[in-house]
């Protein structure tokens, strides 16, 4: 319980160190969104005082000092109520993320999820099996794998698999034709639309954690309990998952824990190139607008899932290896 509340403790403070910065960020970019909005009415002759308040009381601008500010940030994040996004003027910036969460969780988690389990997998027979082929071929093609950045890999598949031989869709998440609903022909166009940037996700990031785990299990395959465990006859197969992998694999969860914890930030590159709705793809489009609602309950909403991560990684390392309790 004191490693415990020691870890809560840490958690909270660096909570409220991120909320702090989420709130100050955004304020320290150069310019707002109101001077956009006025730098398109401009061109049609000049802006009255009186225009630019309106504009500003619209676009509902921060106002007063910067201390009220913040006091008004913080009563937002308890109450969940982010106000009304710039960028996508009327609506609110609840019901923006609301609409994209699922598309990332989805995508993203199940993709990441699937590339630990996989990659885990792998190292383990590469490292059991070293030196032979099991090894070579997964540890090259996975240093050749993790070399390409997200955006190249995206582009590349996008133009080969979408507009030359026309396999899967190109851009959103499903067809404009399509009806939503908990059906086989929705679900379907769903499942198409998801599997260039899944793809994308599963190739980049799968040489990471074969080669991460292929390392970590080869260190504890000379330690002494798996020599001595080899020796009393136990089968191969035991040695490998019971003995070596259980050890070697918390380096791994502790990326786990990373990668999981970003899973709500999406991937911001990848669903900008397939225009796929998620929470990275509304991001990129807040940052660019200059959103500052939407931009806060989007750092927010990633800084926390992290923080949470971490703190439950942190903790199931407590209960896996004893010593880091001391």
């Amino acid at each position: 319980m004191k490693y415990v509340l020691q870890k809560l403790v840490l958690f909270v403070l660096t909570l409220w160190a991120a909320v702090t910065l989420n709130f100050l960020l955004p304020r320290l970019m150069p310019g707002s969104p109101s001077d956009a909005a006025l730098a398109k009415l401009s061109q049609n002759g000049p802006v009255t005082d009186a225009t630019k308040k309106a504009i500003e009381a619209q676009l509902g601008v921060p106002s007063g000092n910067l201390w009220d500010q913040y006091v008004s940030y913080l009563h937002q994040v308890v109450t969940l109520d982010f106000g009304t996004s710039y960028t996508f003027y009327p609506q609110p910036v609840g019901d923006l993320v609301g609409r994209a969460l699922p598309y990332t969780l989805v995508l993203v988690g199940t993709v990441t999820v699937l590339a630990f389990v996989i990659g885990t997998l792998i190292g383990v027979a590469a490292a059991w099996k070293r030196g032979t082929w099991l090894d070579s071929l997964p540890t090259l093609s996975g240093s050749f794998m993790s070399t390409f950045p997200y955006f190249w890999t995206a582009l590349l598949l996008l133009f080969f698999l979408g507009y030359v031989l026309h396999w899967f869709p190109t851009t959103g998440a499903s067809s404009a034709t399509s009806v939503p609903g908990w059906n086989g022909t929705y679900i379907g166009d769903v499942l198409r639309h998801a599997v260039l940037p899944a793809v994308t996700i599963l190739v980049t990031s799968l040489g990471g954690w074969i080669i991460g785990m292929r390392n970590a299990m080869i260190n504890t395959l000379g330690d002494d309990y798996v020599t001595f465990a080899e020796a009393n006859g136990l089968r191969g197969r035991t040695v490998a998952v019971r003995y070596a992998a259980r050890n070697a694999i918390l380096p791994n969860l502790t990326g786990f824990g990373l990668a999981l914890g970003g899973v709500v930030g999406g991937s911001v590159l990848v669903e900008q190139v397939f225009g796929y709705p998620g929470i990275g793809y509304l991001l990129f489009n807040a940052v660019i607008g200059q959103d500052y609602p939407l931009m806060q309950a989007l750092f927010l909403m990633i800084t926390v899932s992290v923080l949470i991560a971490n703190f439950i990684v942190d903790v199931l390392y407590g209960v896996l290896d004893p010593r880091t309790r001391r």
